[in-house]
Protein backbone atom coordinates (compact mmCIF):
# COMPACT_ATOMS: atom_id res chain seq x y z
CA UNK A 1 0.00 0.00 0.00
CA UNK A 2 1.29 3.43 -0.82
CA UNK A 3 2.26 6.08 1.62
CA UNK A 4 -0.42 8.26 0.72
CA UNK A 5 -3.01 5.61 0.20
CA UNK A 6 -2.05 4.47 4.22
CA UNK A 7 -2.45 8.41 5.29
CA UNK A 8 -5.40 9.01 3.64
CA UNK A 9 -7.26 5.61 5.49
CA UNK A 10 -5.48 6.76 8.56
CA UNK A 11 -7.33 10.22 9.39
CA UNK A 12 -9.28 11.29 11.15
CA UNK A 13 -12.76 12.31 9.42
CA UNK A 14 -16.67 12.24 10.05
CA UNK A 15 -18.71 13.47 12.81
CA UNK A 16 -20.36 11.53 15.38
CA UNK A 17 -22.44 12.74 18.77
CA UNK A 18 -20.94 11.23 21.96
CA UNK A 19 -21.59 11.55 25.88
CA UNK A 20 -19.21 12.42 29.22
CA UNK A 21 -19.64 10.46 31.95
CA UNK A 22 -19.95 11.71 35.22
CA UNK A 23 -16.12 11.66 35.81
CA UNK A 24 -15.47 13.60 32.15
CA UNK A 25 -14.43 11.13 30.47
CA UNK A 26 -15.21 10.53 26.81
CA UNK A 27 -15.43 7.24 24.83
CA UNK A 28 -13.16 7.96 21.85
CA UNK A 29 -15.09 6.54 18.52
CA UNK A 30 -13.89 3.25 16.95
CA UNK A 31 -12.61 4.83 13.92
CA UNK A 32 -10.79 7.52 15.60
CA UNK A 33 -9.13 4.44 18.19
CA UNK A 34 -8.08 2.35 14.80
CA UNK A 35 -6.53 5.69 13.43
CA UNK A 36 -4.93 6.61 17.41
CA UNK A 37 -3.72 2.67 17.02
CA UNK A 38 -2.57 2.40 13.70
CA UNK A 39 -1.14 5.51 12.33
CA UNK A 40 -0.14 7.06 15.66
CA UNK A 41 0.61 4.05 17.70
CA UNK A 42 -1.15 4.80 20.84
CA UNK A 43 0.95 7.41 21.76
CA UNK A 44 -1.52 9.37 23.62
CA UNK A 45 -3.10 13.08 22.56
CA UNK A 46 -2.59 16.58 23.34
CA UNK A 47 -5.70 18.55 24.19
CA UNK A 48 -5.62 22.37 23.37
CA UNK A 49 -8.52 25.08 24.68
CA UNK A 50 -8.38 26.28 20.80
CA UNK A 51 -8.48 30.19 21.24
CA UNK A 52 -10.48 30.64 17.93
CA UNK A 53 -13.14 28.42 18.38
CA UNK A 54 -15.27 26.91 20.91
CA UNK A 55 -13.92 23.71 20.73
CA UNK A 56 -11.00 21.63 21.80
CA UNK A 57 -8.34 20.38 19.60
CA UNK A 58 -7.34 16.70 19.90
CA UNK A 59 -3.97 16.05 18.51
CA UNK A 60 -2.30 12.89 18.57
CA UNK A 61 1.18 13.88 20.08
CA UNK A 62 3.11 13.33 17.02
CA UNK A 63 0.88 15.96 15.17
CA UNK A 64 1.82 18.18 18.42
CA UNK A 65 4.91 17.93 17.89
CA UNK A 66 4.58 19.00 14.60
CA UNK A 67 2.37 22.01 15.08
CA UNK A 68 4.55 23.39 17.94
CA UNK A 69 7.99 22.86 15.62
CA UNK A 70 5.88 24.94 12.62
CA UNK A 71 5.07 27.25 15.49
CA UNK A 72 8.41 27.97 16.72
CA UNK A 73 10.15 28.58 13.17
CA UNK A 74 7.66 30.77 12.37
CA UNK A 75 8.38 34.40 11.70
CA UNK A 76 7.62 36.52 15.05
CA UNK A 77 5.92 39.71 15.41
CA UNK A 78 3.55 41.67 17.57
CA UNK A 79 1.81 39.59 19.48
CA UNK A 80 3.53 35.89 18.83
CA UNK A 81 4.16 35.53 22.45
CA UNK A 82 0.91 35.81 23.67
CA UNK A 83 -0.76 33.47 20.44
CA UNK A 84 1.92 30.95 21.66
CA UNK A 85 1.09 31.39 25.42
CA UNK A 86 -3.10 31.12 24.50
CA UNK A 87 -2.49 27.59 22.32
CA UNK A 88 0.81 26.07 24.08
CA UNK A 89 -0.11 27.38 27.53
CA UNK A 90 -3.97 25.33 27.19
CA UNK A 91 -2.79 22.44 25.88
CA UNK A 92 -2.03 19.66 28.02
CA UNK A 93 -1.02 15.98 27.05
CA UNK A 94 -3.08 12.63 27.85
CA UNK A 95 -3.18 8.84 27.36
CA UNK A 96 -6.20 7.14 26.41
CA UNK A 97 -7.23 4.59 28.96
CA UNK A 98 -7.47 1.04 28.32
CA UNK A 99 -10.88 1.28 27.90
CA UNK A 100 -11.07 3.81 24.71
CA UNK A 101 -12.18 6.57 26.94
CA UNK A 102 -10.11 10.23 27.13
CA UNK A 103 -10.42 12.13 30.61
CA UNK A 104 -11.62 15.83 29.52
CA UNK A 105 -9.85 17.28 32.85
CA UNK A 106 -12.35 19.78 34.68
CA UNK A 107 -10.79 22.72 33.90
CA UNK A 108 -11.02 22.25 29.85
CA UNK A 109 -14.66 21.02 30.44
CA UNK A 110 -15.80 23.92 32.21
CA UNK A 111 -13.90 26.58 29.68
CA UNK A 112 -15.29 25.02 26.84
CA UNK A 113 -18.94 24.37 28.77
CA UNK A 114 -18.28 20.66 28.03
CA UNK A 115 -21.83 19.23 29.41
CA UNK A 116 -23.11 15.74 28.63
CA UNK A 117 -23.32 15.66 24.77
CA UNK A 118 -20.44 16.39 23.07
CA UNK A 119 -19.78 16.16 18.88
CA UNK A 120 -16.47 15.19 17.79
CA UNK A 121 -15.58 16.10 14.15
CA UNK A 122 -12.95 14.39 12.25
CA UNK A 123 -10.34 17.37 10.88
CA UNK A 124 -7.52 15.24 8.79
CA UNK A 125 -4.53 14.96 11.65
CA UNK A 126 -6.65 15.89 14.64
CA UNK A 127 -10.32 15.88 15.69
CA UNK A 128 -12.37 18.48 17.34
CA UNK A 129 -14.48 18.17 20.48
CA UNK A 130 -17.59 20.46 21.02
CA UNK A 131 -20.09 20.96 23.28
CA UNK A 132 -23.12 19.70 20.46
CA UNK A 133 -25.64 22.27 20.72
CA UNK A 134 -22.72 25.10 20.61
CA UNK A 135 -22.02 22.15 16.99
CA UNK A 136 -25.30 22.31 16.02
CA UNK A 137 -25.59 26.03 15.85
CA UNK A 138 -22.59 26.49 14.16
CA UNK A 139 -23.57 24.37 11.58
CA UNK A 140 -27.08 26.51 10.88
CA UNK A 141 -25.76 29.22 11.13
CA UNK A 142 -25.70 31.02 7.35
CA UNK A 143 -25.08 27.19 5.84
CA UNK A 144 -26.02 28.71 2.42
CA UNK A 145 -23.76 31.60 2.56
CA UNK A 146 -21.24 28.99 4.34
CA UNK A 147 -21.69 26.71 1.07
CA UNK A 148 -21.03 29.55 -1.36
CA UNK A 149 -18.28 30.33 0.44
CA UNK A 150 -16.54 26.52 1.19
CA UNK A 151 -17.21 26.34 -3.17
CA UNK A 152 -15.26 29.66 -4.29
CA UNK A 153 -12.67 28.24 -1.66
CA UNK A 154 -12.34 24.85 -3.09
CA UNK A 155 -12.23 26.10 -7.06
CA UNK A 156 -9.15 28.82 -5.78
CA UNK A 157 -7.24 25.45 -4.61
CA UNK A 158 -8.62 23.75 -7.90
CA UNK A 159 -10.32 20.71 -5.90
CA UNK A 160 -13.94 20.91 -8.47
Amino acid sequence: MSEDVHDYISTFRGTTEHALDGKGRLNIPARFKDVLAGKYRDLGLVLVAWPLNESVRAYPVIEWANFEKALSSAKKGPGFEMMVRRITGKSVELKVDNNGRLLIPANVRKERSLTENLALTGMGNFFEIWDLPTYNALMAEDEQDDLAAMQDTLYELDLI
